[in-house]
């Protein structure tokens, strides 16, 4: 199934990913994971929710760390434009069909949330509380020395469906991989910033959040961050990697966090700015295409993924498997 052609304009204007939701059992742990141990910064705290940034982020928050009985991933965040685009933004989605719940949120103005055709729950708005700049406070400066989130990875049942309904609202294609047998996608990666991506799709059981990446500044950040946890308890956390990725380029790390959640240490892809930029298409077959060097990825990588709240995920229509890179 061909790349559709990529829609420069949408009906509203999505700037990029902003935040996203966890559900932690034990918010003590997952502090020591998130904070102590990955460098994210803390700003805001009670005892049912932990509210972190990292370090180039001057909106209040990237990730919200919230108390809970079940592991779940929630709302993946979005930041649009203007008003006039929230308000696009809800008359679109109604007039799918979709639903649209105005919703308070701390530290955010306007907000509604809503789901995707196949489930995956969404959050848009315009304006977060902004805080003072940290990037030069290098006193803060710990762990991986997260700079930023970057992009979700999220798996669909149906790639080709998600690639279209996201093309719809302006997202483009930068990456892509085919089944040649049967013609559909794979896998996608789908930009709104200027980066590989912002939202990446995966053929599997879904919707499911497969990882949140997170932008550092080097690879020795992410041989500096197995360091540490190694020495510090949290060894068996670390899933795959290191290693490069064929698709994008990027070298990375996987790991999970006490509740499982994958979360993928990221660095060194390229710029997507210009409209006319060609897609890279990559064969399912290709051992290179999810890892250009480094150890194969495990069963888990694959199988495993965080269930979104209030959602039940359904198989995946496409039944190919790729190859793993020797």
């Amino acid at each position: 199934m061909p790349i559709p052609a990529p829609n420069l304009y949408p009906p509203f204007n999505i700037v990029r990913l902003s935040h996203v939701e966890l559900i932690v059992t034990d918010l003590a742990k997952s502090r020591a994971f998130y904070v102590d141990m990955l460098g994210l910064q803390v700003t805001d705290e009670d005892s049912e929710a932990i509210y972190l940034r990292a370090m180039e982020e001057r909106g209040h928050h990237c990730i919200v760390l919230r108390k809970g009985t079940e592991p779940r991933a929630r709302d993946l965040g979005f930041k649009l434009f203007d008003d006039d685009d929230l308000d696009k933004a809800e008359a679109f989605f109604r007039a799918k069909g979709l639903p649209v719940d105005w919703v308070d949120r701390p530290f955010q103005s306007r907000s509604f949330r809503t789901r995707d055709p196949h489930g995956t729950p969404l959050e848009f708005y315009v304006k977060m509380d902004r805080l003072p700049p940290i990037h030069q406070q290098y006193a803060l400066y710990r762990g991986v020395k997260p700079l930023r989130i970057d992009h979700f990875n999220c798996f669909s049942p149906n790639v080709d469906e998600s690639v279209a309904f996201y093309n719809e609202i302006g997202f483009r294609v930068t990456e892509y991989t085919e089944d040649e047998e049967s013609g559909h996608l794979w896998a996608a990666w789908t930009h709104r910033k200027g980066g590989v991506h912002d939202m990446a799709f995966t053929n599997g059981t879904g919707p499911r959040l497969h990882h949140t990446a997170f932008w550092v500044p080097t690879p020795l950040n992410i041989i500096d961050l197995l360091d540490l946890m190694s020495t510090t308890g949290w060894v068996d956390n670390i899933e795959r990697g290191p290693g490069r990725h064929g698709i994008s380029n990027a070298f990375f790390l996987y790991i999970r966090d006490p509740d499982g959640h994958r979360i993928e240490i990221y660095c060194s892809d390229y710029q997507t700015v210009d409209p006319d930029l060609e897609p890279i298409k990559w064969d399912l077959k290709d051992p290179q295409r999810q890892t250009l060097w480094g150890a194969p990825a495990p069963k888990s990588w694959f199988e495993e993924g965080s269930l979104f709240e209030g959602q039940e995920p359904v198989p995946a229509q496409l039944k190919a498997q790729p190859i793993i890179a020797p």
